[in-house]
């Protein structure tokens, strides 16, 4: 009964959100219940909107299963943003370099890239926080406007596709990658890509690491007590900063895979982390904090978080709404879910109260 009332809490946010959406665009003049549709038709409605779905909801479930994993260690990974940009520019970086690979080498060759160059920006925090005492939160979200004027020196200078040079039009974008990096399209006359299937798996390894491996256990260890755990022999500095390379790992998966399943085939920006990213390194975090924290949980979650983004869109064109009702609808719905996670605090220490009454 505890868990199931502690599932249905993040829902409820999410419907109270929902009703708060209404009232908005019940105030602009439109109608509630054909936004509702064109939300739910523009995310499930046809097996192409299906697939469009997964793929917004690719890096979604990387970063949350990332999240999870620091969690679990008792510290908070906020680094998405710069974590995915560092796992782009390092597979675009090998991309560029070995263009003359076959596609059965070259893939997995950039998504271990992307999984590098994630993984190193992750640790500098994690080693950060163990050995110098230094404020993850804060060295994360330093390192997410770092990797981002590093993206945007290396889009403008030495990865800019020489074509903008000769033209004059400068955009940041790199060259046009080869095709043998492309990542397989797994239903034909859709845009699921093998990127989809990668990330369900990475989040199912993701539990097993926490659950049925002795790193996963030192690692839960030292988030449930870091005292016990240095007692029982754990090193506690080194394993905060591997549950931050761990977690930006993912993170830079999801960069590689958001570059190489692109249809552009190319790393390109507006200049922001956002213009490349979509803000998936912050949408992880609500996705990751939608199910429970539980890496399997952030799977559906993130699901249906990327339906509500690709809904919203197409609910911007049916009702013909000003772009920023669909962000602030979203806005509401992770602000209500995002504080849902103090509800189920207080309501889990209510209920272990009634049992323990009970129980005397």
């Amino acid at each position: 009964m505890k868990r199931l009332v502690g599932a249905s809490i993040p829902l409820m946010a999410a419907f109270v959100a929902f009703l708060f959406g209404a009232i908005m665009l019940l105030a602009i003049g439109a109608n509630p219940w054909e936004g509702l549709q064109a939300l739910v038709s523009g995310a499930f409605g046809s097996g192409d909107r299906i697939a469009a779905t997964a793929i917004k909801a690719t890096p979604l479930i990387l970063v949350g299963a990332g999240i999870t994993i620091a969690f679990r260690a008792s510290v908070v990974n906020i680094g998405g943003e710069g974590q995915i940009i560092a796992g782009a520019l390092a597979s675009t970086a090998v991309g560029l370099s070995f263009d003359t690979l076959p596609a059965l080498l070259f893939v997995p060759l950039l998504l271990l890239s992307g999984v590098i160059g994630g993984a190193i920006v992750g640790a500098i925090p994690g080693a950060l926080k163990a050995y110098a005492s230094v404020n993850e939160i804060l060295s994360t979200i330093m390192l997410n406007i770092v990797m981002v004027q590093l993206m945007n020196y290396l889009l403008r200078g030495p990865l800019i596709d020489p074509l903008e040079v000769e033209a004059g039009t400068r955009i940041p974008q790199t060259e046009r990658l080869p095709d043998a990096a492309a990542l397989p399209v797994i239903i034909p006359g859709t845009r699921m890509h093998l990127g989809f299937p990668i990330a369900v798996l990475a989040a199912i390894g993701a539990y097993y690491l926490l659950w049925r491996t002795p790193l996963g256990f030192r690692l839960r260890a030292v988030g449930h007590s870091p005292n016990a755990a240095r007692a029982a022999g754990i090193d506690v500095k080194r394993n905060i900063t591997y549950a931050l390379g761990i977690s930006g790992s993912l993170g830079g998966l999801a960069g590689a895979i958001l570059v190489y399943g692109s249809e552009g085939q190319r790393m390109v920006t507006d200049g922001s982390a956002a213009g490349f990213t979509g803000s998936a390194g912050f949408n992880g975090i609500v996705a990751a904090l939608f199910g429970g924290l539980h890496p399997l949980w952030t799977i559906p979650s993130s699901f249906l978080f990327g339906g509500l983004l690709t809904g919203a869109t197409n609910m911007q064109r049916a009702l013909q709404v000003p772009a920023p009702i669909a962000v602030a609808i979203n806005g509401i719905v992770v602000v209500f879910v995002v504080s849902s996670g103090k509800v189920r605090t207080r309501l889990d220490r209510f209920m272990d109260a009634r049992s323990e009454l009970n129980e005397s």
